[in-house]
């Protein structure tokens, strides 16, 4: 039996192509998923299919089925075919597939393919809806394999930001940009597209991170935009946000010109994201078991000491919380400690879970004694020989590893231990990466080399 499938005969280089579309209920019976994990990677045309992202396609699916949109399918054809021209076009007309010989093998797209036919499964009645399909000469395994690489090495997922900037289903994403305008502090210091600040930028945080505090903030979907519903959680939202500017006059004085985003990120870590998602937590929390008095707990975040470091040395407030090797992260554990350490001096309850995970943060800072490990004031001399000797710069690598060797008789045992919260990460090479951050404070190094190397002034 033969089908036809209308098409448009076209070139790309040297090849010929067809783009055709196919009905999703034709999508399940054309293309067979090749078990690729029996083959040795070289001799695969494709990459495994993960099934565990199929069900979040199934559901995009069946939750838009009137807006939802698929790139095309690609797929090379291992089989005859015959394009038949219409008489107004010669480029445009059917491809008529035998089908007892038709055979295709996917080269990008093989999720939506899986995902389409789940989904037709749960909604029978997508079954005349179309796809675009691009067909290809099947020519051998290599051509495969360099379609499938040519199709997938430059496609780069769009930022977070972007997601929470473009997606208009989202009823956080909707409610993030509402609050971003309403709340002075954020209006117009916001980087509606990247994730993450380079060390200059203007804004003071990012839309991804404005986002993932909301949803710490409210815990549960809004109701669709424009309803009572979601009104009235955009307000409550803008409430807290703009108490809590209060509380931290930073924000208000980037606002005002007073300070600069980039002094602010570089002194203190109330910018940071693992911080916002905290204070959104902090106020899901207010929110649902004081609701009469959480403005009295906000207005205590004025007491807080954000800054990254006293001295010569990291805040304490913040060290092994998410200040770790000198460096702010924001992984899982973080956020965690960052909350606790938040809701204890906020003076709010503390669940079992976070008491005990404060509990293990002190004890990890009390296990070393100081006076213990070589003070950070022996690493400067070092540091400076070791870049004097690359010529006034290097890769930071270089310079510790000329450090050691310039300290080997200097160091002690207990500077060679790991640090309980990275053991990866021997204390001496923690301790002399504070000591070059407290160099550059002191003008003795640049703080403005490129990423991953250290220069003298």
């Amino acid at each position: 039996m033969k089908v036809q499938l209308p098409a448009m005969r076209a070139r790309l280089g040297s090849r010929e192509y067809y783009a055709t579309t196919m009905a999703l209920s034709e999508i399940p019976h054309f293309f067979k998923f090749n078990d690729w994990v029996q083959f040795e990677p070289s001799q695969r045309a494709q990459r495994v299919l993960n099934a565990s992202r199929v069900p979040e396609i199934v559901k995009y699916i069946l939750d838009n089925e009137d807006d939802y949109i698929f790139s095309s399918i690609t797929a090379s054809y291992n089989c005859p075919v015959k394009f038949i021209s219409s008489d107004l076009d010669a480029n445009m007309g059917f491809l008529e597939i035998n089908l007892e010989e038709m055979q295709f093998i996917i080269n990008d797209g093989q999720h939506r393919a899986a995902a389409i036919a789940a989904a037709l499964k749960e909604n029978p009645a997508l079954e005349k809806e179309r796809i675009s399909v691009l067909l290809f000469h099947w020519e051998n395994l290599d051509r495969l394999q360099q379609m499938f690489t040519d199709l997938n090495r430059y496609a780069h997922k769009t930022s977070k930001s972007l997601d929470v900037l473009y997606d208009h289903r989202d009823h956080f994403s909707a409610l993030t940009m509402d609050v971003a305008e309403n709340v002075p502090a954020f209006r117009g210091q916001i980087d509606k597209e990247r994730i993450s600040l380079p060390a200059n930028s203007p804004k003071l945080l990012t839309l991804s991170a404005l986002y993932d505090a909301n949803v710490e903030l409210l815990d549960e979907m809004p109701d669709r935009p424009k309803s009572a519903g979601f009104a009235d959680k955009v307000k409550q939202a803008t409430q807290y946000w703009m108490a809590v500017a209060e509380a931290i006059p930073d924000w208000q004085r980037v606002g005002k010109g007073v300070l600069s985003a980039p002094e602010l990120r570089k002194e203190k870590i109330n910018t940071h994201s693992v911080v916002l998602r905290a204070l959104g937590g902090i106020g899901n929390t207010l929110l649902t078991e004081y609701p009469l008095e959480w403005h009295a707990y906000v207005r205590r975040l004025a007491d807080i000491d954000w800054r990254k470091s006293v001295g010569a040395s990291v805040n304490p407030l913040w060290d092994n919380v998410c200040i770790v090797a000198g460096s702010v992260v924001s992984n899982r554990q973080a956020r965690r400690a960052v909350l606790a350490v938040l809701k204890r001096e906020l003076g709010l309850h503390l669940p079992n879970q976070e008491a005990s995970l404060l509990h293990s943060l002190e004890r990890e800072m009390d296990r070393l004694p100081r006076g213990l490990r070589t003070p950070m004031g022996d690493y400067y001399q070092p540091i400076l020989q070791a870049l004097n000797e690359s010529g006034g710069s290097a890769k930071v690598s270089d310079v510790l590893e000329r450090v050691e060797q310039l300290m080997q008789d200097v160091l002690r045992e207990v500077d060679y231990e790991p640090l309980p919260s990275n053991a990866e990460m021997p204390r001496w090479r923690n301790t002399a990466q504070w000591a070059r951050d407290a160099m550059v404070r002191e003008g003795l190094l640049k703080s403005n080399s490129p990423r991953g190397i250290w220069e003298i002034t």
